[in-house]
């Protein structure tokens, strides 16, 4: 079985790709800059919109993992470029090669696309993927961090500096990017028990992580005690504006991002959760932000 795989550079992608080698599958991966290091890999210069690099990209293949997706940008319109009209011209190549496997990952801000123009792009790519008439599914992954991230690193900054700023109170689900990349590629074979369904994963955590409970599990990680005060949302917005200023289209902390931020429930509903005979979750999230926190050391990030 070759699998074609988006976003194979990226970060969940590359813990697909070594998931993948762990497993002896065969990956025809997207990218931009083919990279050096991945000689098991069969890769495809291009991007999502270049129509040729799509179409060598699925020729062949069984099944298609949508993971790449633009996540923060400092111009929101970019979103429906990238998420949207991505995802559609993979889908009008899929069908043209008569791939019947589609998954697909999407985002827990999707079920609340009010909030952000990121969120609205993911359900927007969602409606995509639902009207195309393949076999889908649609993970919407809550949290995910492990080695390689750049959007926990900076709390696990914060946290050895032993403050933490958090938003509003609220909770959040998580999952270990490893855990996320073995139920990706548990959703290749085309299971009844996955055909046309969203599911929302997590580290089996039932009620998720309240901010507070994280920030302290982040502090323990790098053996700190945490002061974890709340932000209200003009403090985030703020923030935002001077993370703008700072490292300009580098800026993490974006407007757009504020909105779904200060949003209180972003766990994991046990309704949509993985049926537990296709993928259970290995992955404890106090052990898994102590090994991240390891990797982080030993890369010289912390």
């Amino acid at each position: 079985m070759t699998i074609a795989l988006t976003g194979g550079t990226g970060f969940v992608g590359q813990a697909v790709l070594d998931a993948a080698e762990r497993q002896g599958l065969s990956i025809r991966a997207l990218a931009r800059t083919v990279p050096s290091d991945r000689n098991s890999v069969t890769w495809v210069q291009g991007s999502l919109s270049d129509a040729a690099a799509l179409a060598k990209l699925v020729e062949g293949a069984e099944a298609v993992i949508h993971v790449a997706g633009l996540t923060n940008t400092p111009d929101p319109a970019e979103f429906e470029a990238a998420n949207v009209t991505g995802t559609e011209a993979l889908l009008a190549a899929t069908k043209a090669a008569k791939i019947k496997r589609f998954v697909f990952v999407s985002s827990l801000s999707a079920r609340e696309p009010h909030l952000s123009l990121y969120g609205a792009s993911k359900q927007r790519a969602e409606e995509a993927v639902k009207a195309s008439g393949i076999n889908w599914t649609i993970l919407r992954p809550p949290g995910v961090y492990g080695p390689r991230d750049i959007d926990y690193l900076d709390m696990f900054k914060a946290a050895k500096l032993g403050i933490v700023p958090l938003p509003p109170g609220g909770a959040s689900s998580m999952i270990h990017v490893d855990d996320l990349a073995e139920l990706l590629l548990a959703c290749v074979p085309a299971s009844a028990k996955l055909r046309r369904r969203t599911f929302e994963p997590d580290d089996g955590r039932e009620g998720g992580w309240s901010h507070k409970e994280m920030a302290r599990e982040i502090g323990k990680a790098v053996g700190r005690n945490v002061f974890a005060p709340h932000l209200p949302k003009w403090v985030l917005t703020a923030a935002a504006g001077f993370d703008r200023v700072a490292r300009g289209d580098k800026a993490k902390l974006t407007a757009d991002r504020v909105g779904y931020m200060t949003h209180p429930n972003w766990v994991s509903r046990s309704s949509m959760a993985v049926p537990a005979d296709i993928w259970a979750p290995r992955i404890a999230t106090p052990d898994g932000l102590r090994s991240t926190a390891e990797w982080y050391r030993k890369q010289g990030w912390l």
